[in-house]
């Protein structure tokens, strides 16, 4: 019996976790077009093929839904792991060079955008007529500036910044080139290929925050 019952909880489990993903995939839809304001939770529920008191037992309301939108997009998955914990972070710290390091990133920094893209400049127009959103947004923009912090040290214990940077205003730096708009603009709107944008990326940075040539 006691096997019986791990198996039904095991399923159980997986349904849920199916569930949740198919409210994530409809409001990832949903929320870029027709676009967050327009869209009620009952569409959100009815695009996914559920209740909606099933979007509200998941997600417990609109801006919530739209907070774990943002984390599992940005992440690629829903798995509960921290920033530092993840396998790219990793490989970012295993180098010495910091222009490699710049370049591993940009490599991750470009698979993330091509992902979130849409939801995120979403977000940003969200975030102009709605709390909720907005508070989503800022959140985001926080997320952003730790991690690129976090970054920061890492670079800055290579030796490698140049004389005129701390790690806060590395930070600053390493912050605005990551923003989303830049890969809209030069990838989606202006046509550059992805390998064109990581290598504006890697240049711009390095010849930016680090010292010697870039």
């Amino acid at each position: 019996m006691a096997v019986k019952r791990r198996y039904q909880s095991a399923r159980r489990q997986d349904q849920a976790r199916q569930t949740r993903q198919a409210i994530l995939e409809a409001a990832g839809r949903l929320f870029v077009d027709p676009g967050y304001a327009a869209t009620p939770l009952t569409a959100v529920a009815a695009e996914a093929g559920v209740a909606v008191q099933t979007v509200y037992a998941a997600f417990g309301g609109k801006s919530r839904l739209l907070s774990e939108l943002i984390d599992v997009t940005i992440a690629g998955d829903d798995e509960r792991r921290s920033l530092p914990d993840r396998p790219f972070v990793a490989e970012i710290r295993a180098l010495s060079d910091p222009r490699a390091m710049l370049t591993r990133y940009a490599r991750h920094l470009t698979e993330t955008h091509a992902r979130q893209v849409e939801v995120m400049l979403a977000l940003a127009g969200a975030a102009t007529a709605d709390a909720g959103a907005a508070a989503v947004w800022r959140k985001n923009l926080d997320d952003r500036r730790r991690g690129m912090e976090m970054f920061a040290a890492d670079l800055a214990a290579t030796g490698g910044l140049r004389s005129d940077h701390d790690i806060g205003s590395a930070a600053d730096v390493l912050w605005l080139a990551m923003d989303v708009h830049n890969y809209d603009w030069l990838v989606r709107q202006r046509g550059w290929p992805p390998e064109r944008y990581q290598r504006w990326y890697v240049d711009t940075v390095a010849a930016a925050i680090l010292d010697g040539p870039a």
